[in-house]
Order: structure tokens, then sequence, then C-alpha cells
């Protein structure tokens, strides 16, 4: 860690402290170090390997956490090897004294020994976005995952093997709140816990308990992806080792798998698209589809097509989505197109069927609207189109004036035609639609008479 280097050395430790000049040890440059990233709650979990030099007897390590937003009361050094001849005693904060720590550790043993250093830290992110190219008949795609994970933490981390966390977390506080504080321990002159009630201490401790849990129980191969169930949370491990310098993003590949099934649908519906046709694309997260390992983390899914036999790409579309439970659909919006055109036409509009009351005043009546729609596939490719007609209440009835595509009642007051059209091809069909007003909507027959 930069900024704990380079305050190391042969200082005198401030005063109230202690009295005399005490050799403090350097703390060596990081060995490995993996970053757990908590999303939702804005929360990473470090934990670093170093080998420490120790002499017999009484040690002192100071470091300091100046401009990094790492949570000074997360702090924890384990020995990896004779931990029964080192006595990690204390940490403490000297009054006085920003952003700076002294650990004490008594040492029956000297040399070199390897120590595990872990703190929660806030400003690192990740954001999961996906690249999807449709083969030339769009019946299957290649789906590339990536993450980009950004680090405002104030710190640079080289090599670093970074792992996700998809779900959330609760802790009583956030991180980088605590980082910020001018004395972690309360008021100068004092070395003493956060100020908290008792319970409240309890229970952020069993929560940092968790987050720690989380990352200790998913170990990463070298070189794999790996992804596995921690709960309600799922955390997945990034191939490889990156370095994430303070204010740089990274983009690292979670997952790249070919041959994934997926279906091609349009839509038609000027209440809720206006008067283009919109292209939705739809798969699901199962083995069946070559997913339903894992969930996926919500994104965004940049669509391409092959173009050609020399592998250029058009562009399809884009869309954004929530998070996809395994085994569960999803329907992406790529938006309107202009290659695929629908046209409902109204050709004819009467009034039929007119029902008088006792003084002679229309109390009901029949209106007869006569459509023709024409739908238009420009493409190169099969198109399925859905066409949804809504109308103005439940009173009315609806006859084909032929057979093209089918037909269906969704609710009581839309209808759906089905059209499948070849390349470069186009179907014209019509229906009457007959709406029923006023008493005519109560008789108990009401076709014309």
């Amino acid at each position: 860690m930069k900024r704990l280097i380079s305050s190391l050395g042969v200082l005198t430790v401030v005063a109230g402290v202690a009295q005399a000049k005490v050799d403090l040890t350097t703390l060596p440059s990081r060995d490995t170090v993996q970053l757990t990233i908590y999303n939702s709650a804005d929360m990473t979990l470090a934990r670093e390997s170093r080998a420490l030099t120790l002499k017999t007897g009484a040690n002192a390590l100071q470091f300091s956490w100046e401009n990094t937003l790492i949570d000074p009361t997360s702090l924890e050094m384990l020995p990896k090897a004779n931990a029964d001849q080192i006595d990690i005693s204390e940490l403490v904060y000297p009054p006085r004294v920003k952003n700076l720590g002294l650990w004490n550790v008594q040492s029956k043993v000297s040399g070199k020994v390897p120590v595990e250093i872990t703190y929660l830290t806030s400003g690192l992110t990740w954001r999961a976005f996906y690249m999807g190219t449709l083969t030339q008949d769009e019946k299957t795609m290649r789906l590339q995952a990536y993450v980009r994970v950004t680090n405002n933490s104030g710190e640079d981390y080289e090599n670093a093997q970074v792992r996700l966390i998809v779900g959330k977390v609760h802790i009583l506080d956030q991180i980088a709140e605590l980082a910020q504080r001018q004395y972690p321990y309360g008021r100068p002159g004092e070395v003493r816990p956060l100020a908290l009630p008792a319970p409240m201490v309890e229970e952020r401790q069993k929560a940092l308990g968790r987050v720690r849990a989380l990352a200790e129980s998913a170990i990463a191969k070298p070189k794999e992806i790996v992804k596995e169930g921690l709960s309600e949370y799922f955390l997945y491990t990034i191939e490889g080792t990156e370095t994430i310098p303070n204010g740089w993003s990274k983009r690292l590949l979670s997952f790249d798998i070919d041959g994934v099934p997926v279906i091609n649908l349009y839509k038609f519906e000027e209440e809720r698209y206006g008067s283009s046709v919109t292209r939705f694309l739809s798969l699901k997260n199962d083995e069946a589809h070559k997913l339903g390992q894992t969930p996926i983390p919500d994104g965004i899914l940049t669509v391409y097509r092959s173009a050609d036999e020399q592998k250029h790409l058009s562009y399809e579309g884009r869309s954004s989505f929530k998070y996809i439970p395994v085994n569960e659909a999803v329907e992406l919006d790529l938006g309107a197109v202009a290659d695929v055109v629908v046209e409902p036409n109204l050709i004819e509009t009467r009034t039929d069927n007119y029902r008088f009351d006792n003084n002679r005043n229309i109390s009901g009546w029949d209106e007869i609207q006569v459509f023709s729609v024409q739908v238009r596939n420009t493409r190169e490719v099969p198109a399925k189109v859905e066409i949804t007609r809504n109308f103005a209440g439940p009173n009315w009835d609806l006859k084909r004036s032929d057979e093209v595509g089918s037909f269906e009642k969704v609710d009581l007051d839309t209808v759906k035609f089905t059209v499948e059209l070849s390349p470069h091809s186009k179907q014209v069909f019509g229906y009457t639609l007959t709406t029923y007003h006023g008493v005519r909507a109560q008789e108990p027959s009401k076709k014309s008479r």
C-alpha cells in the first residue's frame, strides 16, 4: 500500500504513547492483494499478504491512512506462520494525531514472518455491461460479460485479484463516513472505540464479521472465473489480476459464452410504442441457454449482428436490464426499428342499430369500423411481428376478413395479431370492429338486426 509504506521508518513515537525512541518495523510491499467489492453498501474488503520483518521482543508498526477512504476501525492483522509465538497485542490511535495508528507486536521469533492485513474501504465500485453478437440467422448469440471497476478510494492497488458481490449488504455505518471522521476513536487524548451504544457496536461487529465470512468462503483458483453462491449473495471472481490505480477505471472480462439461443420478436402497439415497430430480444438464464450457473447482474447489453462471412458487425440496439435470477427469462427492448413496418388503416366507419327511449332520443347504437393492416419486412431474415390493438371498452365484437396470421383476445379491451413474414415480404390482413354504445351494450344479443 503506497501510502502506508511512505510513512514508515525509524521514528520517535508521538508523546503520550511512549517516552523513548522505538524502532518501528518497516511495512514491506504487498505480496498479494485481493479486493472484494460490495456495490450495494459502497464497501470493499481488502486482503493483503506481506512478509513482515520482526525482532525478538517488542515491535511497533506505524501506519497512516491519510487521503484514503479506509475505515481504520476495521483494520486487522494476523500472522500466517508461527502464530503461537507472535502476539499482536493491540492497535492504538495516538491522540491529537490525524490518520495515524500503531500496532504493538510481541514476538518470540526474529526474521521475516508472513502476515495478512485486512480492512474495509470505500470508493471502489463496479458496473456490469454486456456485448451480444447475433449470428446471421439471429437464432443464437455470443454473450460477453464485462465489469468496469472504478477506483476512487485514494489508494493504488497493484496486481489485485478482484471479486464482486452481487446482493445487498446491510451495515450500520457507511465506510466513507467512518474514514473521514477527524478522530476514529473519539476526542483527542482518549484511546477508545467508536462511541456507539453497546448493542450497535455488537451488531456492527457481527455485520463486519459476515462481510469477512463471505469473502473467506470462496477461494479463487488462478486464471479461472469462479462464481459461487453465498446464501443470498453471489460472488464473482474475475480471472487473473489487474493493477487499478486511484482515479482509474478498468474493464475486466467476466464470462464469454457462444451459441446462446435467443428469440427475436417485433411488437407494434401505438398506445405504448407510438407509430414505430419495437424490437425485442428474449433469452433465459438456464442451462438450456448455456447459462444458469449464477444470477446475471443488472447492466446494459449492446447487441450487434454478424453481417457477412468477413465478420463485419452491424449495430442492432441496446437495452438495460435488471438482475436476472437463475431459471428466469428476460425480454430486452432494443428500441424502434425502421426495417419492419406496420401500417393500420381505417377503411370505413359507420353507425347502425340505433335504439330510442320513450322520448325518441337515441339511447344506444353500434359503431362499425373496417381496418386494413399492412405489415412489411425489409430485412434479410424472417420476422415475427405481434400487433396489439386496444379498444375503448369491453363491449365489442371483432370479425376477421381473412386468415392471415393468428388472432387472440388478450383481455376485455385488447386483441393481439401475430404475423410471421419471410425476408423482403409483406402481408395484409383486415378486420371489422363493432363497438356497442348505450343500451346496445346491455342487450343479451348484440348482433346487428
